[in-house]
Order: C-alpha cells, then structure tokens, then sequence
C-alpha cells in the first residue's frame, strides 16, 4: 500500500520565519518613530506659516479697511471678526487664531497657552505630542506708541525639542 505524502512547513522553516520578520520590525520600528517626530515637526511649521500668512492678510486688509485704527478693533475676515490691536491680531483665539484659521483642540493635535488682547501679549501654540512644552513657538502681539507701530508681531524660532 502506498501513503499519500504530507506536505506542509516543518517547525524550523517556521521558526526561521518568525525570526526574519522579527528582524524586519526590529529595523522598521525606529523608522516609525521618526515619523511621527517629523510629522510634529511639520505641523508645527505649518501652524507657523498659518500664523505668519494671518498677521500679514489681516494687516493688510486693516491698512486698506477705513476706520481701522491702532486701538482695539474688530475687523471681519471670511465671515470671522478677527481682534486687532495696533492694526495687526491679538494674542488670542479671536485675534491670530481666527487669522491663521487654526482650530485648536486635542483632535487637531494643537493648545495653546498664555496670550491676550493687549499689545505686546505672548501667546504660545503648542503641538500636542511628547511633551509639547517644548514643542511649540511664540507670536507676540504688535506694540505701539503715539499713533505709530513701534513693533509688528514678533514670531520666534520653532523649538522642537520636544516634538
């Protein structure tokens, strides 16, 4: 009598297998990781580019808006009063914010910090992350003097430390 032949994978072509794709996640893994770095990283920039390109659309459209003055005024943009003060946004959500046309929450991956609607207010966006304290970058409102801007907004240098 003859015996029909078994086929099948023997258990050290499975192990050699399971080892190989051990491997290849082991390698793929920290590529994964800077990833995720890069893409915060990239986030961030974008929410600066946002923020950069606000101040600028909405200095403008006050400069070439009548009525628009140095004290606090509330200009509308897309359908959104946008806070100036010193013809450029606050250093708020109804100011810069609304201008750069971020959302910020923990879905979108953003918070913020500090800020105001006085001249010269700090506020600090964050990109949520590692540790997002030192993810972040500052837009510091206008400041002025007697009529005349002494300072348009300031904007520091991303710190990705963190990211």
């Amino acid at each position: 009598m003859m015996k029909a032949k078994q086929t099948g994978f023997t258990l050290i072509e499975l192990v050699v297998v399971i080892v190989i794709l051990g491997i290849l996640a082991a390698t793929a893994l920290p590529r994964f990781a800077a990833l995720q770095v890069q893409a915060r990283v990239a986030k961030l920039n974008a929410a600066l580019g946002a923020v950069k390109g606000g101040a600028a659309l909405t200095h403008a459209s006050c400069l070439a808006t009548t009525g628009c003055a140095m004290a606090a005024y509330t200009l509308p943009m897309e359908g959104v009063g946008v806070t100036l003060i010193a013809q450029y946004p606050t250093a708020n959500a109804a100011g810069i914010i609304s201008a750069a046309g971020l959302t910020i929450s923990a879905a979108e991956g953003y918070q913020t910090s500090g800020g105001g609607a006085a001249e010269g207010d700090v506020l600090t966006v964050q990109v949520l992350g590692n540790d997002p304290a030192t993810c972040f970058f500052t837009y510091t409102a206008a400041t002025s003097a007697a009529g005349v801007i002494t300072s348009p907004p300031l904007y520091s240098a991303v710190t990705t430390t963190g990211c």
